[in-house]
């Protein structure tokens, strides 16, 4: 059986466009492949605490140095990064909140990009350490991002690209919703972009 795990980072609920096509994401691999097991994490409406000197102490300790204290701090940690790795695909569904990512998704970022975990550090670059899967990502914006009327900068896009390389990650493809907040004609392009998207979505 296989796995999806869906990371959720809009504050609004179903109120927000990123998580009304998140949803329409997971039904239509469902409806390809019923027996997909599906693993929601929520953020924005669970959002994860934030890191402190005692997290960062810790992630930068040698595994063997680390003691009972040490590894509830990682805990959280572990847990999340045991849900990439056990993903066969990655679905995230993310408004844009000024040019980037939410805080809620930064600190799951935070929380999975650890070193000597998910990946080591050489004098050649990063390595990852994570197996390639699908990670698929969908950025919703009330403004313009498409061309030719693009104005606003997206920094989540080359931003995830990168995090996900680090981690060994490469199958990295990102679907923009945007002009979500500049009226119906707009929302309908956006919308037709993505069902176009979504009809020939595989993995």
């Amino acid at each position: 059986m296989r796995k999806l795990l869906h990371v959720n980072a809009s504050p609004r609920g179903a109120a927000s466009s990123s998580y009304q096509a998140g949803q329409e994401t997971v039904a239509h691999l469902l409806r390809r492949e019923p027996s997909l097991q599906i693993f929601e994490r929520c953020l924005g409406m669970a959002p994860l605490p934030h890191l402190d000197a005692a997290w960062n102490a810790a992630s930068l300790m040698p595994a063997a140095a680390r003691g009972d204290q040490e590894h509830s701090i990682l805990a959280l940690s572990e847990e999340l990064i045991g849900e990439l790795e056990t993903a066969d695909m990655v679905l995230i569904s993310t408004p844009m909140h000024n040019f980037s990512l939410p805080a809620t998704l930064k600190t799951w970022v935070d929380y999975v990009v650890r070193p000597n975990r998910t990946f080591h550090s050489t004098p050649d670059g990063k390595i990852g350490l994570l197996k390639n899967r699908p990670v698929r990502i969908i950025v919703s914006s009330g403004g313009a991002l498409e061309p030719p009327a693009s104005w606003q900068p997206d920094f989540i896009t080359p931003y995830l690209h990168h995090i996900f390389g680090t981690l060994g990650v490469g199958d990295v493809e990102v679907i923009r919703l945007d002009n979500m907040n500049r009226g119906p004609d707009a929302v309908a392009t956006s919308r037709a972009r993505f069902a176009h998207w979504l009809a020939g979505f595989r993995f």
